[in-house]
């Protein structure tokens, strides 16, 4: 006797689903039940709306916070910001909670990533030419704020740009007190990202 199971669009739909960050083989199954039983329009209006992200939103060229094909990004044409602060963070998604702690009134750049020999992430990986450039375009009053994790990966990132860095016109600092060891900017409420920019100190 044949095992019954679910045909193989829905299981390939289940696949997918678990393939999201969060979301285990319960939880797939669910929401591709969910897509499939009750709520057909809604899950046709998902659909449409990942796909008009994929198709519309793209990494800023300055700074790589996320805007719309063709759109400014809001903070690098911000004139009342303050250009010469560059607070470097590793990923996109770590810019909202420094932004959302109302603490910060410069600039952003997102690197991509953070070094790591073990998943064969180098320099080249990572968008460290176009920060060096920013830093040159800023002038000797430019400050670099370092704001990656504090975990391995973040600190030797952090000391690799300082190396850089130091060749520069250029003031470098890094997020002080506050900053819980071994994780990243996402794990931090904003009154602890205030004291983190606040107290940020100057690399040697």
């Amino acid at each position: 006797m044949s095992q019954l199971d679910y045909p193989p669009p829905i299981l390939d739909l289940i696949q997918c689903l678990k393939s999201l960050p969060g979301i285990g083989s319960r939880g797939a199954e669910r929401l591709a039940l969910w897509m499939l039983n009750h709520r057909q329009q809604e899950a046709k209006t998902l659909a449409i709306s990942i796909q008009t992200t994929m198709d519309c939103i793209t990494p800023c060229p300055e700074c790589g916070f996320f805007v719309e094909d063709g759109a400014s990004c809001p903070a690098c044409a911000d004139p009342l910001r303050d250009h010469t602060l560059i607070c470097v963070v590793e990923e996109p998604t770590d810019i909202l909670p420094i932004e959302r702690s109302r603490a910060f009134n410069g600039v952003y750049h997102s690197l991509g990533g953070k070094l790591s020999p073990l998943d064969d992430i180098g320099p080249e990986d990572l968008r460290i030419d176009v920060l060096l450039q920013r830093v040159d375009a800023a002038g000797p009053d430019c400050e670099v704020i370092l704001a990656t994790g504090s975990d391995v990966e973040g600190e030797a990132t952090a000391a690799y740009l300082t190396e850089l860095l130091k060749k520069k016109q250029c003031r470098i600092s890094r997020l002080a007190q506050g900053m819980p060891a071994g994780s990243g900017l996402e794990q931090a409420d904003p009154l602890t990202l205030i004291k983190a920019l606040q107290g940020r100190t100057a690399c040697q």
